[in-house]
């Protein structure tokens, strides 16, 4: 009689006393010597047995049809057959003669029908281990989330911990991301843009090449940097760190949606769709041009920008990405802050933050009921929900809700308990930036990271007669503007920026920025 021996391990089989492919291989093949079978092929798999659809196992039920062998050998019956259709094919070929024997090392087989019914038992017995382990599974899933720790990989910032299953903080890539969402919610930055800024921060693909657009959009779309794990259609509360605010978040989401509708450009030039025509208000789009030189025998591209003369003839010349790339490095360098102001604003600052401190015991016990409120209503829920009463897509539903409302309270607790500290992050950042200013003008940076920064310290740009001209957002238009008179001090200089939650520029009215020390 003629048998074929098939060999399968998938590759979610963890269990270490299952053979590996080579491993079975040899038994079976030390089997059939001792017991004088002759194997006509080995088959080979790697696929779960848990759903039908194996097409090596396909093939070995095929050749028994049609007659090429007799018989199968397989280590055990679970390498058969783990789910009722696949089982039942075995017994089916039984059945009408054409499979006349099987035989396994580990276990015994008669085809009798004492025989198929222990067979029977024995697919039985692996699917049912499957299905245990599948809710075994699910079980420890589920007491994950509920006690707020994700099951799955942790995103980009945080790192699973496998001593304690829990999920920790990578501070320096989790400060990475917080600056990536403020840095899109300013809405001129792309997709491009924050993967080179991540890039720097270690944040990158295994070829070690900045992540894929794809990729950062799920991350700019991940509510799990906001607290709220999603798994299977529901939310849960995490008690990982979060140091992004749902007010943020928000914003992200709104320009991700505005980029939705815009259509993907074909080639990425750095300076591309910054600009506008000077002269007819239409989109400088760009060009690359190759020229070869025979006496270097090598092909040198140029990049040129122009006005795409959409909106009305327009008599603007192009000019070259080296001569804009020098004009967006100046433009940067004119809004350059020197050490010496920047330590004297910071002074400012830390003076003006300890008259800011107020009182805020009352509202942190108001918010602070309403979230012991909010608990107890999720604990309403879930009681309805256990006892049949609420349906599991309402429970769902509602449990959403309520999260949302919690999140939004939290995040209000959050804000009230920093007080004043909270507005001096804009100027901060400001700061910086324009301490990085002269930096960045100077060093042998790419031109996409010039064009990054350019964004930073500008808000329209406008290309004329190949000039080009920059209208600077807040705080920066004020670095650029003339100097003040020489009797006048730095620091009344900084007292004429006003600091709010978009952004550095001159005061709606003296009284509203100053504060009495009395």
């Amino acid at each position: 009689m003629k048998y074929i021996a098939y060999c399968r391990k998938s590759r979610e089989e963890k269990d270490k006393q299952i053979l590996s492919i080579q491993a079975q291989i040899a038994e079976l093949k030390e089997y059939a010597k001792r017991e004088h079978l002759e194997i006509t092929e080995f088959i080979e798999e790697e696929k779960t047995a848990k759903i039908p659809g194996r097409e090596k196992f396909a093939e070995v039920l095929k050749k028994i049809e049609k007659g090429q062998a007799s018989g199968i050998i397989a280590w055990h019956p679970d390498r058969l057959a783990r789910n009722s259709i696949d089982g039942g094919k075995i017994i089916y070929l039984l059945d009408t003669g054409k499979l006349k024997d099987l035989k396994f090392p580990t276990s015994w087989f008669e085809n009798t029908p004492q025989g198929k019914f222990m067979l029977n038992i024995a697919f039985g017995q692996s699917k049912y281990y499957v299905d245990n382990l599948s809710e075994n599974v699910k079980r420890g899933l589920r007491q994950k989330l509920r006690i707020g720790v994700y099951p799955g990989k942790a995103p980009f910032g945080y790192i699973n911990n496998p001593k304690t299953r829990g999920i920790d903080v990578e501070p320096e890539k989790l400060k990475a991301i917080k600056k990536a969402f403020e840095l899109f919610a300013e809405g001129n930055k792309t997709f491009t843009d924050i993967a080179i800024f991540l890039h720097k921060f270690g944040l990158r693909r295994k070829n070690q090449k900045p992540l894929h657009i794809n990729e950062i959009r799920r991350i700019l779309a991940n509510r799990f940097y906001v607290g709220i794990m999603e798994y299977n259609g529901e939310y849960y509360e995490g008690t990982h760190k979060v140091i992004i605010s749902k007010e943020l978040f928000q914003q992200v989401q709104r320009q991700l949606e505005f980029k939705d509708r815009h259509k993907k450009r074909r080639y990425n030039f750095a300076f591309m769709g910054l600009m506008k025509c000077g002269e007819c208000g239409a989109t400088i789009t760009a060009e690359s041009h190759k020229k070869f030189y025979k006496g270097t025998n090598r092909t040198v591209e140029y990049v040129y920008y122009r006005c795409t003369k959409k909106i009305k003839p327009c008599n603007q010349p192009y000019i070259s990405e080296p001569e804009l790339e020098q004009q967006f490095r100046k433009a940067i360098n004119n809004v350059a802050l020197s050490e010496t102001w920047a330590n004297d604003w910071c002074k400012w600052l830390e003076e003006d933050e300890k008259l800011d401190i107020i009182s805020i015991h009352e509202n942190i016990e108001k918010l602070e009921q309403e979230l012991r409120a909010l608990d107890e209503k999720l604990n309403k829920l879930l009681d309805g929900y256990l006892d049949g009463v609420i349906e599991s897509e309402v429970y769902k539903t509602k449990k959403n809700e309520v999260f949302e409302q919690k999140l939004k309270i939290t995040e209000e607790l959050e804000q009230i308990k920093q007080n004043g500290s909270s507005w001096l992050e804009p100027f901060r950042n400001f700061i910086g930036s324009a301490l990085l200013c002269a930096k960045i003008a100077r060093a042998k940076n790419t031109s996409e990271e010039i064009a990054f920064f350019g964004k930073t310290v500008g808000s329209n740009f406008f290309l004329t007669n190949r000039q080009l001209a920059v209208s600077y957002r807040k705080g920066f238009a004020e670095l650029c503007a003339p100097p003040p008179a020489q009797s006048q001090s730095r620091l009344n200089f900084a007292d004429s920026l006003s600091v709010g939650v978009r952004g550095i520029g001159p005061p709606a009215s003296r009284s509203q920025t100053e504060r009495s020390t009395d």
